[in-house]
């Protein structure tokens, strides 16, 4: 009878049959402040907190990045400690860092699928020639 009442076919229960689907909704997020220029990163540190999780997004100088490894092969002095400028502190829920999970992989999925393809491309053009 419950079963007749939720989808109008006796002995039947559609909702129960199919998978379940979280429902579509339109989101339009407004910008505050300056809330809508991006912001250039270069490191990350993650750090958990009970209930939260804290994505601290960071920026050092390119071209001390890039001289660190050059001061290692060549035996120089490194520096004790590398400075650079918390751009921006993310704290997120569990939940939230679950969704932000998925969104991540389907973007590097994404991205090695379109470099896979590029580099079937590339092998087809080089055996034509």
């Amino acid at each position: 009878m419950a079963d007749k009442e939720l989808n109008g076919k006796e002995g039947k229960n559609e909702a129960a049959a199919a998978p379940a689907r979280p429902a579509g909704m339109g989101l339009r997020l407004v910008p505050a402040d300056q809330s809508d220029q991006p912001v250039l990163s270069n490191l990350t540190s993650v750090s958990v907190a009970p209930g939260l999780v804290f994505i601290d997004f960071g920026f050092i100088e390119p071209n001390l990045l890039a001289a660190l490894p050059r001061m290692a092969r060549n035996g120089g002095k490194m520096p004790e400690r590398v400075t650079g400028k918390l751009a921006v502190r993310v704290a997120l829920g569990f939940d939230s860092l679950g969704t932000l999970h998925q969104q991540l992989g389907q973007v590097l999925k994404g991205l090695g699928d379109a470099a896979q393809a590029a580099r079937a491309a590339s092998a087809r053009a080089a055996s034509a020639k």
